[in-house]
């Protein structure tokens, strides 16, 4: 889809749900919510933060509540587009105009602006991947103290590089080799690729 820079361009763009957007557009901004674009879609906030946004698809359309777990979903109207994935978006979907019952939508609406009031929002989880050491470097850990007291100061992203250098290596002197050029780095405190992201 080509980017758009305004919901009239966003409706324009997906005529073939102008009527039925307008109607939700219209709902939606009889709120305090403010109207704006993001990821060429309408997204409505409250203080910055997203409340709800509209989508048009190919057979059907509707509004997405950014934090729509927390809606009490009174009248069985909201779904979970990705189950076990998306935690906190829910969506209420329609084919047709007739599918929008315009009392229950701005309720739901009114109820997350209210939600998002108080503060009830899923803070996206950072991952963070597992260091995983590799063998060779393990055995070099355990018998020299103070390389090993130097690794552990390293930020994992560091060590991970670290490991994936040693674990890159086929041949088993190769792995010897990069092991002893990486020792005085890891004591000094250097990152393998540091040198390249100071540039």
């Amino acid at each position: 889809m080509k980017k758009v820079y305004s919901v009239e361009e966003y409706i324009e763009v997906n005529q073939h749900y102008a009527d039925e957007l307008s109607t939700l557009r219209n709902l939606i901004n009889s709120t305090e919510l403010e109207e704006t674009v993001k990821w060429s879609a309408p997204v409505y906030t409250l203080k910055g933060k997203n409340v709800v946004g509209l989508g048009a698809f190919k057979n059907h359309f509707g509004i997405w509540f950014f934090n729509g777990v927390f809606l009490k979903d009174e009248h069985d109207l909201l779904i979970n587009a990705q189950e076990n994935k998306t935690k906190a978006l829910r969506q209420m979907r329609f084919k047709t105009k007739a599918d929008i019952n315009e009392t229950a939508v701005l309720a739901y609406v009114k109820e997350a602006i209210e939600n998002q009031r108080l503060g009830r929002e899923i803070k996206p989880e950072r991952k963070t991947k597992a260091v995983i050491i590799p063998k060779e470097l393990e055995a070099v850990l355990k018998t020299n103290s103070k390389l090993n007291n130097s690794f552990k100061l390293l930020t994992p992203g560091k060590q991970r590089e670290y490991c994936e250098y040693i674990k890159e290596a086929k041949r088993e002197a190769t792995k010897q080799k990069r092991l002893e050029k990486i020792t005085p780095m890891i004591i000094n405190g250097v990152g393998l690729n540091d040198k390249y992201k100071n540039c």
